[in-house]
């Protein structure tokens, strides 16, 4: 017998329990026993086994853009393929970038080409680790026994909700790295794409620099972009290229937090604070009377709110939990959904989009990086002025926060519609409209702004070779689907192989 999903059942505050599913093999006929029992709740289990494509070697080595969940599969992929990736990452490699990030937070010191965005493990390695996904693929199964493989915990298996922490995953991304090149791929850091060339409409070769030397340009047949939502001189690059590119929706808001002891009651009732449960989760959404979405997104419990910048002179916040989700609060952005009729049609009116905001932010809150906040209460009261100071909820933030009235940095539509969502959220989830809850913003980068066009082939409408991939490519949302890309996009270089 071996237990395959492990979820908790609250929906009754007062029987709050698990609910669990075996694989069981047995003596006798399994096609008998499940026809005799006529229940839903016994079926044949089916196993799953992942299977490289069959391949011959390529003429020349893959080149993979971007080293985030993406990208690091379609390297593991294809490594085990024995193709010999090459792994482009303008970043530092998750040792080096630790330290970098933790600068940023203390000392307020950014660096533009390694940080909460860029860097080996991508954005997901400063989270809560989520592997949730709506994406029903097969390939998550791969996806899970790699992490478990490179050190992750083997629960995620089998549970509802698997998560990693942000202090797992860079010991994870980095054993998967170093089997990478242990299998003949190349990881190189703090090298980024700069150019690429195309003869008669294929790809013929790509253009690198490592910090601080010359370029150096790599012949290149097939080319994954793997390159994060936030790699905005990169969707630059390809426009200029003329790449076919599209606007397409995100969402923008806050950051709001709460005490996890008032996250634990409003789920679990009674059991609240049981060392089986862990610190609870929410995931809360509505639509409003005209039609826009406001939702959480990225629930992080136990966790911090943290500095996300990518770029100089402007703010972005996240969020991210350790494994054990012990911190004193919980924190979830807060999202409205936006559309390329709020900020423009043409593919890069959303950068600028998320621009103005981040770069008011961070105008509001004293231009050194510090985030705004503001009280949930004097929020739905429009009140510009008040003090947290004696809140019960001590702010998270690194590098810290400056009381300010956060509809100064976000559009008006945004904050109207958080105005209405909030109280109608506490409806669900108690507590949650709570005066003392502190809403830091902004939170600009839930996903990818731009959408790099692809055929059923997975390549470029533009340019033959070229692989969008992942989430900045706009086809995945979070690391178990972002992962599931990049190996779907491997598998097209195989079978083309």
């Amino acid at each position: 017998m071996q237990l395959i999903k492990k979820s908790i059942d609250a929906r009754d505050r007062e029987d709050v329990h698990f609910s669990l599913s075996v694989e069981a093999k047995i003596d006798g006929n399994e096609n008998e026993l499940v026809a005799r029992r006529r229940s839903h709740e016994v079926t044949l289990a089916e196993s799953y086994q992942y299977e490289l494509p069959a391949s011959k070697p390529l003429a020349q080595r893959p080149v993979i853009v971007g080293f985030g969940p993406a990208g690091m599969f379609a390297a593991l992929i294809l490594a085990q393929a024995g193709q010999n990736p090459i792994v482009i990452e303008r970043g530092e490699s998750v040792e080096n970038r630790q330290k970098t990030v933790q600068n940023f937070w203390e000392n307020r010191v950014l660096q533009t080409e390694s940080n909460v965005q860029f860097g080996e493990g991508g954005a997901g390695t400063f989270s809560d680790g989520k592997l949730t996904t709506g994406t029903k693929d097969v390939r998550i199964r791969k996806v899970l026994e790699e992490f478990v493989k490179a050190g992750a915990p083997a629960e995620i298996l089998y549970e509802a909700k698997p998560h990693l922490g942000t202090d797992k995953l860079p010991l994870i991304v980095s054993t998967i790295r170093k089997e990478i090149i242990r299998l003949g791929g190349e990881v190189r850091f703090n090298t980024k794409l700069v150019d690429f060339s195309v003869s008669n409409g294929k790809l013929a070769e790509v253009m690198v620099e490592e910090q601080g030397k010359n370029r150096e340009s790599i012949p290149c047949d097939d080319l994954i972009l793997a390159i994060g939502h936030s790699a905005r001189d990169t969707f630059f690059l390809l426009d200029e290229k003329k790449m076919a590119l599209q606007a397409k929706s995100f969402s923008v808001g806050a950051r709001i937090e709460h005490p996890t002891a008032v996250i634990d009651r409003a789920q679990y009732g009674e059991f609240a604070g049981s060392p089986y449960l862990g610190a609870a989760d929410y995931k809360l959404s509505c639509h409003l009377r005209d039609g826009r979405g406001v939702y959480t997104f990225c629930m992080c419990p136990g966790g911090y709110v943290t500095g996300a910048a990518s770029e100089e002179g402007m703010v972005v916040t996240n969020g991210m939990s350790e494994f054990a989700r012990d911190g004193a609060n919980g924190n979830s952005a807060l999202l409205v959904g936006v559309t390329p009729d709020d900020f423009g049609h043409s593919p890069l009116d959303g950068i600028a989009f998320q621009r103005e905001i981040e770069r008011k932010a961070f105008q509001l809150a004293g231009s050194d990086y510090s985030a705004p906040a503001q009280r949930v209460g004097d929020f739905l009261k429009r009140k510009t002025a008040g003090s947290f100071k004696n809140s019960a909820v001590v702010p998270t933030y690194q590098p810290g926060v400056v009381e300010a009235d956060i509809s100064r940095c976000l559009p008006n539509f945004v904050t109207e519609a958080m105005r209405l969502a909030i109280p109608y959220m506490a409806r669900r989830l108690k507590g949650f409209d709570s005066g003392d809850a502190l809403l830091i913003a902004p939170e600009t980068r839930s996903s990818s702004p731009v959408r790099i066009l692809r055929n059923e082939m997975m390549q470029s409408l533009s340019v033959e070779g070229i692989y969008p991939c992942g989430e900045g490519a706009g086809y995945a949302g979070g690391i178990t689907s972002a992962a599931v890309d990049g190996i779907r996009c491997a598998e097209k270089i195989l079978e083309k192989g």
